[in-house]
């Protein structure tokens, strides 16, 4: 379905196709209204940009959706899993570490291979690096359904956040290869709830699932990691023939089309200097701006609280007195519900034009909701609706967060760094998450577990904030800046966000 990329070396072609883009219905004179002084990317006449955006809509959207929903649904149906037995069956300490360290271990690869992964998927393109991916912890997801001891578990768990590493940032940056900086907060958005769908899904599927216990010997948690498993794998297999890539390999646009969609994203972010290879130079000449680093401060502040509810969530609801199955099926309902308001908060973050405020607020309800949680622990119906509060406010908070952040860093190099980086360092996050609910605290009403939350998702609120003001600054500065000279476009085009020209989305 898709072509071989262009070798990418040829900077004389990238140029050329870059060039053409601009003289696409004979504009090439037209200057556009964004102060830049550069020439305005006119669509080609057969077609509109509605056209061609919705046609982008089909053919990215559905894929990198599926594939996330697969990835964090294989991550987290362990938590569904103990519901039916898995601790007593693989003889784990019912009041020990040993289902944490089981949490944990997965988050070991997932954080040291992120930024490699992402490196990769660009030599390797999406279609075949994410696809096989796929397939590999579609089958380790699988084998989790056959281990018979601790060691097995572990061993499992640890390949699953070796091939699940790259998912997130790989989708995060191939949608951003493909929408302009104020049409994508919706679909980063659409994209990433895929989270609160999986979340939702997985507690029906587990609810049914479920009830073959016993089917051909085996318990119904090995089922559900068997099942489970071979839909992702099965999925992979044919995404490895059909998962979309960059736009200069879509073949189901013309080639008017490509060299469109390709400026009106040079000429809204910065050519994406996808000429030469990512190189550790590059990584560490990123990792010197502190900006950086405090979008990695705002993820892993989030992580806690959201991989903490991901994980636990069917535990503590089974404390409210629930059998297995009535467990999964209340685990549903509040990931449906974060799915529609994460939805409503992106409509409104993009039809403003605006970032920070519909990141910052939903936090305050995931912070009400700890509080909730903290401090009432008689009252089973508004316990659950604080569960409610906190999925939604997580849930609706981190997709905004991670679209700000990517979004305003400009160039093929900073964003695919800063973004593996920014995922990687947040996802140590999910290591404190995975310690955070102990069975031992389950008589003190996991309170112990909610205090951390509640710390932690305040520190991402403060790291908003922070940033938020740093953003400010720079724009101001850049705006003096651009009253210097003597900067050559192609100096300007290696700087990504850094270019004086380059405007940060508050």
């Amino acid at each position: 379905m898709f072509g071989k990329r262009a070798p990418s070396g040829e900077n004389s072609a990238d140029e050329a196709v870059s060039d053409k883009a601009l003289q696409v219905d004979g504009a090439a004179n037209l200057e556009s209204g964004i102060g830049n002084g550069k020439p305005e990317v006119i669509c080609p006449p057969h077609t509109t940009e509605a056209h061609i955006k919705t046609r982008i809509d089909y053919h990215i959207l559905p894929f990198v959706c599926i594939l996330y929903l697969l990835a964090f649904l294989d991550r987290v149906n362990v938590g569904n899993a103990r519901a039916f037995n898995l601790q007593k069956d693989l003889g784990l300490d019912p009041l020990g570490t040993q289902f944490n360290t089981v949490l944990t271990i997965f988050f070991i690869p997932y954080i040291i291979f992120e930024i490699p992964s992402n490196i990769y998927l660009k030599r390797f393109s999406p279609r075949i690096w994410l696809s096989v991916c796929c397939i590999g912890f579609g089958l380790v997801t699988m084998l989790q359904g056959f281990t018979q001891n601790y060691g097995g578990i572990l061993a499992t768990r640890f390949f699953l956040g070796v091939f699940e590493c790259g998912m997130f940032p790989g989708c995060f940056y191939l949608i951003s290869m493909w929408y302009k900086r104020d049409e994508a907060q919706k679909r980063y958005t659409l994209f990433f709830s895929s989270t609160s769908l999986a979340g939702a899904f997985g507690g029906l599927l587990a609810s049914a699932i479920g009830k073959m216990d016993g089917i051909r010997g085996y318990s119904g948690w090995r089922w559900i990691f068997i099942l489970e498993g071979l839909i992702t794998l099965v999925i992979g297999v044919i995404f490895l023939f059909t998962f979309p890539s960059f736009p200069e390999e879509a073949k189901w646009l013309t080639e008017d089309e490509r060299v469109y969609v390709k400026a009106r994203l040079e000429a809204d972010q910065g050519r994406n200097a996808a000429e030469r290879k990512i190189t550790w130079r590059d990584v560490i000449h990123v990792m010197k701006d502190y900006k950086i680093w405090l979008g990695g401060f705002m993820y892993f502040g989030m992580i806690v609280p959201a991989y903490g509810y991901a994980y636990f969530s069917p535990t503590i609801i089974q404390s409210y007195h629930y059998d297995a199955i009535q467990t999964q099926l209340r685990s549903v309902p509040p990931w449906a519900a974060s799915f529609g308001f994460a939805m409503m908060i992106a409509a409104l973050s993009d039809w403003n034009r605006h970032r920070f405020l519909y990141a910052v607020c939903p936090i305050f309800i995931a912070i009400a909701g700890f509080a909730i949680l903290i401090n009432v622990h008689d009252n089973i119906n508004l316990q659950y609706a604080a569960l409610f509060l906190v999925c939604l406010g997580t849930y609706s908070a981190m997709p905004i967060m991670v679209c700000w952040f990517s979004m305003n860093l400009g160039g093929h190099h900073r964003r695919a760094i800063g973004t593996a980086w920014q995922i990687g360092f947040g996802n140590i996050g999910g290591i404190i998450a995975t310690y955070s609910f102990l069975a031992s605290d389950a008589v003190n009403f996991y309170r112990k577990g909610y205090i951390i939350c509640l710390a932690f998702i305040s520190f991402a609120a403060a790291s908003c904030i922070v940033y938020a003001v740093a953003i400010t600054y720079e724009n101001k500065e850049k705006e003096k800046a651009l009253k210097d000279a003597g900067m050559s476009e192609a100096e300007k085009e290696e700087l990504g966000d850094l270019n004086p020209e380059f405007k940060y989305m508050l």
